[in-house]
């Protein structure tokens, strides 16, 4: 029997998915809903010539396999970007990562005191029981910093408390960093800090961005496949994915806009959709009552940008900066002149992009398109950051299930889900984001594709996708630790249940 690859989903992981199975001869259909664009939500959404990066994407990787596969995919159009983030905090402007001496200037001299004696405390005294999103930072940078740099964006970001709020929220997405490792790195030279595959990627000084955002990259790679014979086709749902197992075979089934039903039979299934989608709506034989309810619990949270064109008076030239200001309900405002000046096709002008994030029945979500870019505009203004007569235009983008929410729950219910999964369907892979309800970077998406494409190729689960966290490293603990650090070139040993 011919491997025929069925992939849900053209993003990050499902592309790279495909053109790898596609350089091996292996024949893939990709199903994306999307009428239009690749990418998922590494897309790059395209408004009157003006370009912008839905989420924020910088390429830079610990994983060489992963910045080869970048240059392989787009050789001439990677630019090399200084990175540039920044907190808004009570009209002032922070550095991030910390510098300690403007950080110490600015909160003045009680509040860096007071901030200092709550890290030293933390670090006396650290909570044991390490639960909640609140517990771990605070024990990093002490409860005061915490209260200033971190609850107030990580709320209305997750739009939940940041004690309901996994720990292993904050131990991916700021691992390895601290008070004291950000103070280090502020004050020591260059050449003193750690190489690039050591460097904590919270701190990184540059990282490379194609040209005209990283849609760029993808739509490159979806013609790359399509030219190797592998069929990427847009506009189209996956609605029903039937496994026959005496043939040991795929059914799937998508429907495009017109209600039109496209059938394949595949050998193999990646799956880059929602977890609890795929589980609740799209898989037959249905898995245990159990499961099933285990995927209910799942939760999710949407994401809208509402992109603001306007006159170019220079007020920050940062990629993104994160406001930590309650008055206001944007949460990060991206600079897409920043991340590459070909985003933006007009001289003198600039573009915005408000982030919000939301869940779908709140008011924020089914709000206009009109409400929402006077909402934007008037809390730009309000920031300080533009005058109301240089906003000449905007526009709106909607992402469901942006970011697999992290509750205190999430893992054992992800474990009941995933264990029955591969027993019942050996082969079904869960890659990506939404896949595998991590909430990683692309280039960990990325390499849970490659990795599951050797296991196709082996004909056995010889690598442990679930082994690889937001960095695209393997876990260095327990059972893990047996020196797999060159990701994809290794063998993993079995997780621990």
């Amino acid at each position: 029997m011919q491997t025929h690859v069925a992939i849900i989903g053209a993003g990050p992981a499902g592309l790279t998915a495909a053109y790898l199975l596609a350089k091996e001869n292996i024949p893939v259909t990709v199903f994306e809903a999307d009428p239009v664009y690749v990418g998922g939500i590494a897309r790059t959404v395209n408004y009157k010539g003006y370009c912008f990066d839905i989420g924020g994407h910088r390429f830079f990787s610990k994983a060489s396999e992963v910045e080869a596969l970048w240059s392989e995919i787009l050789p001439d159009d990677m630019l090399e970007r200084p990175r540039s983030s920044r907190i808004l905090y009570r009209q002032q402007f922070f550095a991030y990562p910390l510098r300690a001496f403007e950080a110490l200037y600015k909160l003045g001299l009680t509040e860096s005191s007071m901030c200092l004696l709550s890290y030293l405390k933390a670090r006396w005294a650290p909570i044991k029981n390490v639960k909640s999103f609140s517990d771990w930072v605070t024990n990093h940078f002490g409860a005061r910093l915490f209260q200033i740099f971190f609850k107030t964006y990580t709320e209305k970001v997750w739009g939940m408390p940041c004690e309901e709020i996994s720990a292993d929220w904050a131990a991916q997405r700021i691992k390895g960093l601290s008070l004291l490792s950000a103070i280090t790195s502020a004050l020591l030279p260059k050449w003193l800090r750690r190489d690039r595959q050591q460097s904590i990627k919270t701190l990184i000084d540059s990282f490379r961005y194609p040209r005209k955002g990283p849609g760029m990259l993808w739509e490159a790679c979806a013609e790359k496949i399509r030219l190797k014979g592998g069929e990427v086709i847009l506009g189209n749902t996956v609605v029903h994915c039937e496994y026959h197992a005496h043939e040991k075979q795929w059914e799937v089934h998508a429907r495009d806009s017109h209600g039109n039903i496209k059938k394949i039979r595949a050998t193999h299934l990646v799956s880059s959709a929602p977890v609890r989608e795929l589980v609740l709506d799209y898989l037959y034989p249905s898995i245990s009552l159990s499961a099933m309810n285990a995927a209910r619990e799942l939760q999710y949270r949407d994401f809208l940008i509402v992109v603001l064109i306007l006159k170019d008076r220079n007020q920050f030239s940062d990629n993104w900066i994160y406001v930590h200001d309650a008055d206001v309900d944007v949460a990060r405002i991206q600079n897409f002149k920043s991340w590459s000046p070909q985003m933006v096709p007009e001289d003198g002008m600039c573009s915005y992009g408000m982030e919000y994030f939301c869940f779908k029945d709140d008011k924020i979500w089914s709000a206009t398109d009109s409400g929402l870019i006077r909402k934007a505009s008037d809390e730009v203004v309000k920031l300080g950051l533009a005058k109301r007569e240089d906003i000449v235009d905007g526009c709106v983008v909607r992402q469901p299930k942006a970011y697999p929410v992290y509750d205190n729950n999430y893992q054992t219910h992800l474990h009941t889900i995933q264990r029955e999964l591969e027993e019942k369907f050996p082969s079904l892979f869960l890659v990506g984001r939404n896949g595998m309800h991590k909430y990683n970077n692309q280039d960990h998406a990325m390499m849970t594709a490659m990795l599951t494409v050797k296991n196709i190729l082996a004909g056995e689960r010889k690598y442990d996708v679930w082994c690889v966290n937001q960095d695209a490293e393997y876990i260095e603990s327990g059972a893990a630790a047996t020196q797999t650090i060159q990701v994809g070139l290794r063998e993993v040993p079995q997780r621990l249940s």
